[in-house]
């Protein structure tokens, strides 16, 4: 189809309230529909669109409500299936039916007639939006199931709720952060002289009982520190192969070149040839610049005693991102990130500034700075190998991206190992700053879930922000609202 008609609902409204058709209503299969009262119309946001209705439908007469939707899918899009207002709907009207369903179900399993208006109506006055199939519309906000009843909660409610999710998002990271770091101990324990991470979890590992004891060992903190660094670096759709990433180049393999003189070229030859995105085309260059030619010839001596896995550059995306956090220039980032986790004390560093600075805004600050990279030499102007921009880059890693990786992946990690190594007073100032922390960016995520929850403001708070992703990912977007406190109230 390489079209379709959108019309607004309020015209139906209209059309139904006069009863406007052209042509006689009959359900999908063949019986006649009588309208004998079409309701009274509901003004508020809530229910059903018309109620006490009185429609005869073939020789039985109905009483109940009537609710109209642009398309038949919305009835489950807006959450009318799961929501116990709406199970005193009669009849579903819609104007467009492309899924050809000829009833819908209520929350109580109860079948109800549903019917297009398409070919009832006239359409010589009404306004449509035509929408071109495959092209992305102008407006894809995120709409939740129980935003149209959402007044019917309690601010307060609605508030604690998500300030509860925030809590649990920050615990399951710190669970998560705990997961891996038996991992890598279990790992150090075997003794593996390879130069990359390769193995498999074994019965052995799985009945394991850990104590804080194995854990003095600062060589699994800091690869885990590494790993979940690019991670976050790698943003939604690279976020896996960088963490691949790092643990194929560990950082146990990295420290044998520490005390070269070309320390940092060595470190770009091998993450850019092992994540693939310097390929052999590169070497048919006439141009080739004298940056790429030095990071082939550090490979040729690197690459005999590195025998691990190699990404190609189709695992990649590029795609729907933006240049700025192209892998390429989200690597460069990691890679001086790495420098400063090996030969600047990063982790030291910070670890000492939260145990001397007090105020936690202060705190924030300074630590927050250690992430923020400006850009230099070659990604100053390149986004891609071979291809130099126009536009100059100042970062390569920005405040938004600091922001994140101080939040998802500093925080979690020292609140695991103040509590590991009994620091109580330092466990306690991690979850002070979490909950004072304000970032300078949100996301779409959040804008719209604050919209549709009605709580504008508290999503500038973290703690909020985190509970209102928690709220999107674990229940909206999966369709559980009847295991959403928020839903349990407005559909049950």
């Amino acid at each position: 189809m390489a079209k379709y008609n959108q019309i607004a609902e309020k015209q139906l409204h209209q059309i139904w309230s006069e009863q406007d058709f052209i042509s006689d209503l009959n359900s999908a299969n063949g019986e006649s529909i009588v309208v004998l009262n079409p309701g009274e119309y509901n003004e508020n946001s809530g229910g059903p669109d018309f109620k006490h209705a009185r429609i005869q439908i073939g020789s039985l007469t109905f009483v109940g409500d009537v609710e109209i939707d642009g398309d038949y899918s919305d009835w489950k899009n807006h959450g009318h299936n799961i929501n116990k207002n709406y199970n005193k709907v009669i009849l579903h009207i819609c104007f467009s039916n492309r899924q050809k369903q000829n009833y819908v179900y209520t929350s109580d399993g109860r079948k109800v007639h549903s019917i297009s208006l398409e070919n009832n109506i006239s359409v010589d006055n009404l306004q449509f939006e035509i929408k071109l199939a495959g092209k992305k519309q102008l407006n894809n906000n995120i709409n939740l199931k129980c935003n149209s009843e959402i007044q019917t909660i309690e601010k307060e409610f609605r508030r604690k709720f998500i300030l509860n999710l925030g809590v649990k998002r920050f615990e399951n990271k710190c669970e998560k952060v705990y997961s891996r770091l038996k991992e890598l101990k279990f790992i150090s324990d075997l003794e593996l002289k390879e130069p990359v991470i390769r193995y498999e979890l074994t019965k052995e590992f799985n009945e394991k009982d850990f104590t804080h004891s194995d854990f003095k060992e600062k060589g699994i903190w800091k690869q885990l520190f590494y790993e979940n660094i690019f991670e976050a670096l790698g943003y939604s759709k690279n976020k896996t192969i960088m963490k691949k990433l790092a643990q194929n180049v560990s950082l146990e393999f990295l420290t044998q070149f520490s005390n070269d003189e070309r320390y940092l070229s060595k470190l770009e030859s091998i993450y850019y040839h092992i994540s693939g995105l310097l390929s052999e085309d590169y070497l048919q260059e006439e141009n080739e610049t004298e940056y790429i030619a030095n990071l082939k010839n550090e490979w040729k001596t690197i690459s005999k005693i590195y025998d691990g896995k190699k990404f190609d550059e189709t695992q990649w995306h590029f795609l729907g991102q933006r240049p700025q956090n192209f892998p390429t220039i989200r690597i460069s980032g990691g890679i001086k990130l790495v420098d400063a986790i090996l030969n600047k004390n990063l982790i030291g560093t910070i670890i000492k500034k939260f145990s001397e600075i007090n105020s936690p805004k202060a705190l924030i600050s300074s630590i927050r700075a250690l992430f923020i990279i400006k850009a230099n030499g070659y990604w100053c102007n390149h986004y891609v190998f071979g291809k130099e921009s126009k536009v100059k880059l100042n970062y390569i890693v920005g405040l938004s991206r600091a922001d994140e990786i101080f939040v998802n992946v500093l925080l979690p990690y020292l609140a695991v190992y103040f509590d590991m190594f009994g620091n109580e007073t330092l466990s306690k100032k991690v979850l002070k700053v979490y909950n004072e922390y304000e970032q300078k960016h949100d996301n779409k995520i959040v804008r719209d879930v604050s919209t549709n929850l009605e709580i504008a403001g508290l999503h500038k708070k973290t703690i909020y922000s985190q509970g209102m992703i928690e709220v999107y990912r674990n229940y909206c977007s999966k369709n559980r609202c009847l295991e959403c406190e928020i839903g349990k109230q407005v559909f049950t």
